[in-house]
């Protein structure tokens, strides 16, 4: 079983940045793609960034484009996404996601992800 926490979500006010932590423990932690969502309330879960843990490319929704960045750290088992000029519409439950297996794409859905951590919340003042 993989166990993953999210830290570093806050309050911040329009414009300013946080940095994402996403720290994996448990058994051997080899996964093929490690992947952001948020979920604000009463909206279904919205995919953010993806990243290959093997390295290469990384990928992320069109709104944060410019913006956010997914990183991992290997030897630390954990995965990042830095945040800049946020946006009020951005309020959510920030949630890392771990997939087991290579797909030929999807990693936008969540139904390609087998382990969840529980979410950090960034609150986004106007």
């Amino acid at each position: 079983q993989v166990r993953l926490v999210e830290s570093g979500g806050g309050l911040v006010q329009a414009g300013a940045s946080l940095r994402l932590s996403c720290a994996a423990s448990g058994r051997t932690f080899s996964p093929s793609v490690m992947g952001w969502f948020r979920q604000a309330p009463g909206k279904e879960r919205e995919y953010v960034a993806h990243i290959y843990w093997s390295g290469g490319p990384t990928y992320y929704t069109d709104s944060v484009k410019g913006r956010f960045t997914i990183s991992r750290d290997r030897a630390r088992n954990t995965v990042y996404l830095q945040m800049n000029s946020l946006k009020p519409e951005e309020t959510a439950v920030y949630l890392c996601a771990a997939a087991s297996r290579y797909y030929s794409s999807g990693y936008y859905s969540p139904n390609k992800y087998d382990d969840w951590g529980q979410g950090t919340q960034v609150t986004v003042s106007s």
